[in-house]
């Protein structure tokens, strides 16, 4: 299969996704990749806010800085990883991830785990990208 565009399916056979994201996303072999290092909560003079809500939005303004330094927007997004180190309260997340994205999701993982690079930490996003 030839594709020249991004495109995201969630094949037929399998269960529909439990959250915002979709099983696949394939790229065009002659698209440019990106990378982002996680980004995180922390603000524009480098502290964090306590809760987890509040970096949430943090990151997604950071997120959306990364994206515009490269000139991308959500369709070019291709792959999210996160990590949070307590429950992530999901109606504010997708509220949220709603601003960045319309309803053509890329595939995502999603993992709680004990601690992130700092005790104040809370969430930490990493984006992967690809721009045809």
């Amino acid at each position: 299969m030839n594709i020249d565009k991004i495109t995201r399916t969630n094949p037929e056979n399998m269960p529909a996704p439990v959250g915002q994201y979709t099983h696949i996303t394939r790229i065009p072999r002659n698209a440019e990749l990106f990378v982002t290092s996680g980004q995180i909560g922390a603000d524009h003079n480098g502290l964090f806010p306590e809760s987890l809500n509040e970096q949430v939005t943090n990151t997604f303004n950071n997120i959306k800085t990364v994206l515009e330094s490269e000139r991308l927007d959500a369709e070019h997004i291709i792959k999210v990883n996160v990590w949070a180190t307590e429950k992530i309260d999901w109606d504010f997340l997708y509220a949220e991830w709603g601003q960045l994205f319309s309803t053509d999701y890329p595939a995502m993982t999603i993992g709680y785990i004990t601690a992130l690079g700092l005790p104040e930490i809370k969430i930490e996003i990493e984006l992967w990208a690809a721009k045809v």
